[in-house]
């Protein structure tokens, strides 16, 4: 009875013909093997630079964002320092301001701490007016960030810029609600 399937010596036999098959097509190209060769160590180092400048970039936009969102921060506790009975309505929203401030903050390097550009106004129901144009104002500079963002910072930006016209409409409810 004789054997089928592949025996061992038809196997080495196999392995030998592929291998030096490659030996030689290595062998034929030469300078252009070469040439090739350093093609892709500076497409290489094209791309780590690339990297690299667009690292930079996300991190000048995290930054960026971050100061928008600390700024409005600060204006939410110069409302609450200036309106203490406004205070309470104001807490969990500072607090929701607070988390996205934390979160456009990570990577972003060192800050240095936001201070709103004015002070809030003498009424109440003004500067909640006034704190619920900066939140919109906020909203707007995230979402006009998302274009050049990469997809974890977009994805971030877009629900800190959404919580932000959440809190500008909560505002103005709040300021309409406010005796003056």
């Amino acid at each position: 009875m004789r054997r089928t399937g592949t025996t061992r010596r038809a196997a080495l036999a196999a392995t030998g013909a592929v291998s030096m098959g490659a030996v030689l097509a290595g062998c034929g190209d030469g300078p252009q093997a070469l040439e090739r060769s350093s093609n892709s160590g500076s497409r290489a180092d094209a791309r780590a630079r690339a990297r690299a400048a667009d690292a930079g970039v996300q991190r000048t936009l995290r930054k960026s964002a971050s100061l928008v969102s600390a700024s409005l921060l600060a204006q939410y506790d110069q409302v609450a320092a200036a309106h203490p009975a406004t205070a309470a309505g104001l807490a969990p929203l500072r607090s929701a301001v607070r988390a996205h401030t934390a979160a456009l903050s990570k990577g972003a390097g060192r800050m240095a701490p936001a201070r709103p550009a004015t002070a809030p106004a003498v009424d109440p129901k003004a500067a909640l007016k006034d704190l619920a144009a900066a939140a919109r104002r906020s909203a707007d500079a995230h979402t006009a960030s998302l274009t050049e963002a990469e997809p974890e910072l977009a994805r971030l930006l877009a629900s800190v810029a959404a919580a932000g016209a959440v809190h500008a409409y909560l505002l103005t409810e709040l300021a309409k609600d406010t005796a003056s």
